[in-house]
């Protein structure tokens, strides 16, 4: 079971730091993605992680502005978001991929999903 947590209201130019925390399962052993999807678009990765976190990618739209971290210890996942544009509004999603080895991009290699939290970027 997956649980995430920080949305909200910011301003262009704000902060916000997303919090996914798992339950349930083997977390160390999966790889971490963060989706989100914004009203009438596609559902997309902004960021993926392996399992011991020591290796992230990013979505060109966000590169250089988001961080994705982990702690194993304690079963979570974090997104730290700055430099918010309006264009970053939507509804985030963690996702956990328990068969792969490698981060990915592509939403059906997630087994396990979050309910999603609303991050809403006013400009």
């Amino acid at each position: 079971q997956l649980q995430a947590s920080g949305g909200g209201l910011v301003q262009a130019g704000g902060s916000l730091r997303l919090s996914c925390a798992t339950s349930g399962g083997t977390f160390g052993t999966y790889v971490m993605g963060w989706f989100r999807q914004a009203p009438g678009k596609e559902r997309e990765c902004v960021a993926a992680m392996i399992r011991d976190g020591s290796i992230a990618v990013y979505a060109d739209a966000v590169k250089g502005r988001f961080t994705m971290t982990r702690d194993n210890a304690n079963n979570t996942v974090y997104l730290q978001m700055d430099s918010l544009k309006p264009e970053d509004t939507a509804v985030y999603y963690c996702a956990a991929d328990r068969d792969g080895t490698l981060p990915g991009f592509i939403p059906d290699r997630y087994e396990y999903w979050g309910q999603g939290t609303l991050v809403t970027v006013s400009s």
